[in-house]
């Protein structure tokens, strides 16, 4: 497994089920970062009842306002700690534990069950174990991590995915997903999967995001390049202008799952974007233009930046070169959930939105960025790069 590759899954590991390991979004105007850009589409063609699992990360609120947007009944089912009382009103919170408490679960119907923050197979067999026969429908959000192999491009979602090969799969914790245990997330997203169909057969709807960004993002995987264009000067870029780069903005992530539980789809589908191929030269170039920067990028090659231990993914986010057992890395192929109206609003959107969501946040929080060069770092790796040319 190459670096990159374990960076990627260690990250996803982290904010994909460590809110409790300092890296979520500080909930200082966490709520009014998703109100004004949400995009309502209309009414939905028939009301739901919706039950969310989670909730209040960072993908679950822009999916509670905007199901209540559309006219649904929205419940949420949470430990309760995490942004408590920033959800509006008219969603009904429901407080309990995934690890052993869901009495609050039982005795209820629902149309659909969003399985947000969910990465442990046991999870969703205890949850199933509760609502099977109360619930219509079960979507389980997972991740393109439980991919093996992603040396061509254009896996879709027939693609081989990870095996487990620890003891017991059931008796794992949250806990094993440590950054020393990281490897385990894709494995674990993928037993997950089969746990959500095994329970929910023929009625289950696995999503599979790439990186997901935009306001609120705990880990900085995309935050990184707004603010330090918006900052403006030299600019390290890495690799080749034309490296594919995929993301998607959580809003749109959050309102398509929406709108597929609303026409009853099931199935797999990878869920990234943009709709066409992006190099990560215009998407920096993308991000310079929303934020009027001065910003000039300097792009320096792969083999370099490893030289220097300038690691894809997290120190440069967003890009992994595509070479080796990582050339398809950011080609997933999305077509089928193109086929079933994935759209994506402007790079402009995003990139203004997620500085926007920054700027709000404690001095605390913008000082130090979970990923990307800190100044000095990149000021040394240019230094180096000039040097070099010379």
């Amino acid at each position: 497994m190459s670096t990159s590759r374990r960076e990627f899954l260690k990250l996803s590991a982290i904010a994909g089920s460590g809110v409790g390991l300092g890296l979520m979004a500080s909930s200082s105007n966490f709520a009014n970062s998703f109100s004004e850009s949400m995009s309502t589409l209309g009414r939905a063609p028939k009301p739901l009842n919706i039950l969310i699992l989670g909730g209040t990360g960072f993908t679950g609120p822009f999916q509670v306002k905007y199901a209540l947007s559309r006219g649904h009944k929205v419940t949420v089912f949470n430990r309760g700690k995490t942004h408590p009382g920033e959800l509006p009103k008219e969603a009904e919170q429901l407080v309990g534990d995934r690890n052993s408490q869901l009495d609050a679960l039982k005795g209820r119907k629902w149309d659909v069950c969003i399985d947000i923050p969910t990465t442990l197979p046991v999870w969703v067999r205890d949850a199933a174990q509760v609502l099977q026969g109360n619930v219509d429908r079960y979507v389980f959000v997972s991740t393109i991590s439980v991919y093996s192999d992603v040396s061509k491009p254009g896996a879709d979602e027939s693609a081989p995915l990870q095996k487990y090969t620890g003891a017991d799969a059931m008796k794992e914790t949250s806990a094993t997903l440590t950054a020393s245990n990281y490897a385990l997330y894709g494995p674990l997203k993928a037993l997950s999967e089969a746990e959500a169909e095994k329970w929910f057969p023929g009625k289950t709807l696995v999503v599979r995001p790439g990186l997901i960004v935009g306001p609120g993002d705990p880990s900085d995987r995309f935050t990184y390049w707004p603010v330090r264009v918006n900052r403006g000067g030299e600019v390290l870029a890495p690799g080749n202008p034309t490296d594919p780069v995929q993301f998607i903005d959580a809003r749109d992530l959050a309102e398509w799952i929406i709108r597929m539980a609303e026409h009853r789809i099931v199935g797999t589908f990878n869920a990234t974007g943009p709709k066409k191929k992006m190099g990560v030269g215009a998407m920096l170039d993308g991000i310079k233009k929303a934020t009027k920067s001065n910003a000039q990028f300097t792009w320096v090659n792969a083999d370099f930046l490893a030289e220097q231990k300038v690691r894809p993914w997290s120190d440069m986010p967003v890009w992994i070169p595509p070479r080796g057992e990582e050339v398809g890395f950011s080609s997933i192929s999305i077509q089928k959930a193109l086929d079933k109206e994935l759209t994506f609003r402007p790079l402009a959107d995003t990139t203004q939105a997620t500085l926007e969501w920054f700027k709000k946040q404690p001095a605390e929080r913008q000082a130090k960025l979970y990923a990307g060069l800190t100044a000095e770092r990149e000021a040394a790796v240019l230094a180096a790069w000039h040097a070099k040319q010379k």
